[in-house]
């Protein structure tokens, strides 16, 4: 295996210039598939481990969490994104002490959130948590991407101008990468990456209508697809199943997966 700080090197290097995709697996058999189609790095997607676990989103508990993120770091020499969601705790004791845990897991990025169950932190307390979050990561003196997520859009707010001053806040308190997911307005994604520079920025790919070329004229430096992979997975399962029970037959089998 690739020696720990060899990975994140490489994983920061990767945030350097250009632009990577980041696709997110569920569990180790997606993680595989992912390595042997070339990909760089991942990132794990809290969406894609609960649907795994027969779970909502936001259900999973900080333990199973930090176990999937412990196998998918063992199982590859592919640099591993957390999907820390809110840190899985309120209080700033709480959050410094999980994500020095993650990052004792093997990750190479930890995203953190600034919203929980549905309602997002106050600007100030936010920016005291991502400051929190990256007093952590340097405590353990291990060389990790803080990803500062701002989840107004996902949450269905219009304020753009709220969006941008968060992230640009986020950055400066410490986040090595800005990350606002369900952005598709490319106007907005460029007025981000201009705010936030030279920092990299993240964007989610949200929907059929939006194109890695686009956001690569933008200046993003790296794409991710959330849980669109497990989504896509599940839709497979569903429509494999019904097929068995409404018709008693199944598709063609492929050969690398009997």
């Amino acid at each position: 295996m690739l020696d720990l700080a060899e990975k994140r090197r490489r994983f920061r290097a990767l945030h350097a210039e250009g632009c990577f995709l980041l696709p997110n697996p569920w569990d180790v058999g997606s993680l595989r598939r992912l390595e042997a189609l070339g990909f760089a790095a991942v990132a794990s997607t809290s969406s894609g481990l609960a649907w795994s676990l027969g779970k909502d989103d936001g259900e999973v508990t900080l333990d199973e969490v930090l176990d999937h993120l412990g196998r998918l770091c063992a199982a590859t020499d592919l640099p591993v994104n957390a999907d820390f969601e809110n840190g899985y705790a309120d209080d700033l004791g709480g959050l410094g002490s999980n994500v020095a845990r993650a990052v004792a897991a093997g990750v190479c990025g930890v995203s953190i959130e600034d919203q929980r169950g549905g309602a997002l932190y106050e600007q100030s307390a936010a920016v005291e948590r991502i400051a929190t979050a990256r007093a952590a990561i340097d405590a353990t003196g291990a060389d990790v991407i803080l990803v500062g997520r701002a989840e107004g859009a996902l949450l269905g707010h219009d304020d753009g101008g709220d969006l941008v001053a968060r992230l640009v806040a986020y950055a400066s308190a410490g986040a090595d990468c800005l990350y606002a997911p369900c952005v598709t307005d490319l106007g907005l994604i460029s007025e981000i990456v201009a705010a936030v520079a030279p920092k990299p920025v993240n964007v989610l790919l949200w929907g059929p209508d939006m194109r890695v070329a686009d956001l690569v004229e933008r200046g993003v430096r790296r794409v991710s697809v959330g849980g669109a992979l497990a989504a896509a997975a599940w839709t497979g399962f569903e429509a494999a199943a019904r097929l068995f029970r409404d018709e008693g037959r199944v598709l063609p089998r492929r050969t690398e997966f009997r």
